[in-house]
């Protein structure tokens, strides 16, 4: 993960609103349609290239694909993990639950309307639920081969700074492909580990930085684990950064970066586990760069809390200074100063602007974000990167 003595590099999370004919075929092949695989790969290799194009022209130094090989950002492990398969249950069968968020249950109205923009969305039913119903290993590797090819090929072209490659964390899974076979949490979550490792390993060996994605480290403290005590919870979040570390044991902590969040919607979040608590545990995971939400409203007091903190030298800030669930877009300044308020406790060259999450974390047809608002968000993140640059290095 590069780093820079002259002025602060930007960077995103990753999703990216997929285009019209992409999210056609990625619908498809998720609802279990018919999918003419030669025009899919197609479509995905040009989408890809025309994504990096533009993310190198709005001026971001670290660049992904998008994720757009992916209908989201944990359910892509159905295509590639043996032991997973989607929900076939009966008419009267409920698929697995995996709790709902603490905050929408205190206010029942704004759910309903979450709910009713997600109603429109063809593959997110019952059907399409992820669930592990046998061992799990790593057996299908032809979609990360797809996408490390597509992201080479795209970055030959474009000549970004530097390029990363998302994937899931084991402990993220846990919620998002409940277990029904181990029936044990800590055996399922080892079994992941041991899976994700070869992704993991096959990412970093392309030459891209990993990115981790561990939203368990945050939102699952109010959805998932929101009947345990906060200490309860953060010996949980220890059991998976222990597993994170085991799958990443053999890749440098300076070519990987991690991303916790609290959950990628708008909502009332008041049930959010602080970031001062669950930092500790963190930090402790192996790689340096650490990206965290830090832009809205629920969170964006929190770079106070790190001047307290103790982060080790060798950790690099990745701070979101742009919300990814609104269509404001940040003034420049307004970027410049957050980024400030981060150089200003770790050092400048420890901190890499970025956002506070994907902006199409499930590849909806509307996702919150409206494409060019997304588009107009990342151009103001450089202007205020540049703007902050200039304060800094002056």
């Amino acid at each position: 993960m590069e780093q820079s003595r002259e002025r602060i590099l930007t960077t995103h999370v990753g999703s990216l609103p997929r285009p019209p004919d992409l999210l056609a075929f990625l619908e498809a092949r998720e609802a279990g349609r018919p999918v003419d695989q030669a025009a899919f790969d197609a479509c995905l290799a040009a989408a890809v290239h025309d994504v990096v194009r533009k993310q190198v022209e709005a001026g971001i130094d670290s660049i992904c694909d998008g994720e757009f090989g992916k209908i989201s950002y944990t359910f892509y492990v159905r295509h590639r993990l043996s032991g997973i398969g989607a929900f076939r249950g009966g008419p009267n069968d409920q698929p697995p639950q995996t709790a709902a968020h603490r905050d929408l249950l205190d206010h029942p109205d704004y759910q309903a309307r979450l709910n009713a923009k997600r109603g429109g969305t063809s593959w997110f039913s019952r059907e399409a639920v992820p669930c592990c119903v046998g061992p799990v290993a790593y057996s299908n590797r032809r979609p990360l081969e797809v996408d490390i090819a597509n992201l080479a090929a795209a970055c030959s072209a474009a000549k970004p700074r530097e390029a990363f490659m998302n994937a899931a964390s084991p402990g993220v899974l846990t919620k998002f492909v409940p277990d029904r076979y181990y029936n044990n949490e800590d055996a399922y979550v080892e079994a992941l580990a041991n899976a994700l490792k070869q992704e993991y390993e096959a990412i970093h060996q392309a030459g891209f930085v990993l990115q981790i994605d561990a939203p368990d480290l945050g939102s699952a403290r109010h959805n998932q684990y929101q009947h345990l005590s906060d200490d309860e919870f953060l010996r949980v979040a220890e059991r998976n950064i222990a597993a994170l570390n085991h799958a990443t044991a053999d890749i440098p902590p300076e070519a990987m970066r991690m991303h916790l969040c609290w959950g990628n919607y708008e909502g009332p979040h008041t049930h959010d586990i602080p970031l001062a608590k669950i930092l500790g545990v963190a930090l402790r995971a192996r790689p340096s760069g650490l990206s965290f939400e830090a832009a809205n409203p629920r969170h964006a007091h929190e770079w106070e809390d790190l001047r307290a903190a103790k982060i080790p030298d060798d950790k690099v800030l990745l701070p979101g200074v742009i919300d990814s669930t609104t269509n404001f877009v940040e003034h420049p300044r307004l970027i410049a100063q957050r980024i400030v308020n981060f150089a200003n406790v770790v050092g400048r060259e420890r901190v890499i602007a970025g956002a506070d999450c994907g902006f199409a974390t499930f590849a909806f047809v509307e996702n919150a974000v409206a494409p060019s608002v997304v588009w107009a968000k990342l151009h103001a993140l450089a202007e205020g990167a540049q703007i902050a640059s200039e304060r800094l290095w002056d």
